[in-house]
């Protein structure tokens, strides 16, 4: 598969991806190499990815706690001070080695330390290789506030290595599947209709979809890589899903949800509030949220649920000047920004939710 060439940064695929790796590092000048895993990655994916590094440099290893309660400053601080203890210095290499989480801190972490040094995201989930390493953002939560605290600044190559996936819970494939969804519906209904009808999907066809997706991101990251207008697109459905995802992470009554199965409901409240905001085809809304709730598990809201949720939504990034400001559609693939939505229709939403379970 062809190398995606960015302004600041490259995509490489499978074999070619680590020829990049090697020649980026043989080229760089670099003192030593740190590679920052989870203990899931550590097991999983680590000796795979030491084997394919050609250098004598020094590498060392960091290992984080997998999950969103550790994407925090603290964990950051953890990084900077084994780094600093092992003598990383400006012309360190930082390799991140992991899902969206990895990636998000690792990125951070990089960026801050010595006020930056180069990095490198290696994605190991679906989510990691759609979304959180493509576009530069890097960042962590602030308590169960969704990536509060960040910095947008690329990467010198992002790896892309569908091999990675195989070691993945089919929860952490749904994940990212979202991600792939939210990309069709905003760009490309072709892509959003592969997934339609599980029969007659192609499994070799992924790597092409993942491709598909990735260049989604990347065109309109590339337009707006500051998020002062269109890149909001690429929050479409994640206005609601973070305020779900945040509530379900801080309330001890619920279960957690992953990134992408609090998206992908969060696409389901956005695609009725765009059949009543936008005039949306209700046909479409009812086929793309059956398609989407078709591989994720219902979850059950009640009003004091959806009143708690709300409060979350005034911490979301879009908002500006006191407004709560939503990404909704017009049509599949034309995508509206700085929506505002009313109380009434967010739960009229939520009620068209628990309709299709």
């Amino acid at each position: 598969m062809t190398t995606i060439e960015l302004k600041s940064y490259k995509i490489a695929f499978q074999e070619e991806a680590y020829k990049a790796l090697n020649t980026l590092i043989s080229s760089g000048s670099y003192s030593s190499i740190y590679i920052l895993v989870d203990t899931n990655t550590s097991l999983h994916c680590s000796r795979f990815l030491a084997e394919k590094i050609e250098s004598d440099l020094k590498i060392e290893w960091i290992e984080i706690e997998p999950g969103e309660e550790h994407k925090t400053i603290t964990t950051c601080h953890e990084i900077w001070k084994a780094l600093s203890e092992t003598g990383a210095d400006r012309k360190s290499l930082m390799i991140n080695l992991g899902g969206g989480i990895v990636t998000d801190i690792g990125g951070y972490v990089a960026s801050c330390f010595k006020r930056g040094i180069d990095f490198v995201h290696v994605p190991t989930t679906l989510l990691g290789m759609v979304d959180a390493a493509i576009g530069g953002k890097n960042g962590v939560n602030l308590d169960s506030l969704k990536n509060q605290v960040g910095i947008i600044r690329p990467p010198k190559l992002v790896l892309i290595d569908v091999g990675y996936l195989a070691t993945l819970p089919p929860q952490e494939m749904r994940s990212g599947l979202a991600e792939m969804l939210k990309h069709g519906l905003i760009a490309n209904a072709d892509d959003f209709y592969a997934f339609e009808d599980l029969s007659q999907f192609n499994v070799d066809r992924l790597p092409e979809l993942i491709k598909d997706s990735i260049k989604i991101k990347t065109q309109i990251a590339e337009q707006d890589p500051h998020e002062k207008g269109m890149r909001m697109a690429l929050n479409f459905g994640h206005t609601l899903g973070h305020a779900i995802e945040s509530y379900h992470m801080e309330s001890e009554q619920k279960n957690k949800l992953l990134h992408g199965e609090a998206v992908a409901i969060g696409m389901v409240l956005a695609l009725k509030l765009s059949e009543e905001i936008l005039d949306f085809s209700q046909k479409e809304c009812d086929r793309a949220s059956r398609i989407i709730t078709s591989y994720f598990k219902s979850t059950e809201f009640s009003e004091e649920d959806i009143d708690a949720i709300k409060t979350y939504l005034k911490h979301d990034k879009k908002n500006s000047a006191g407004n709560i400001n939503f990404v909704l559609l017009t049509a599949l693939g034309q995508p509206k920004i700085n929506c505002k939505v009313s109380d009434d229709q967010i739960k009229k939403a939520f009620a068209y939710y628990k309709s299709l379970s």
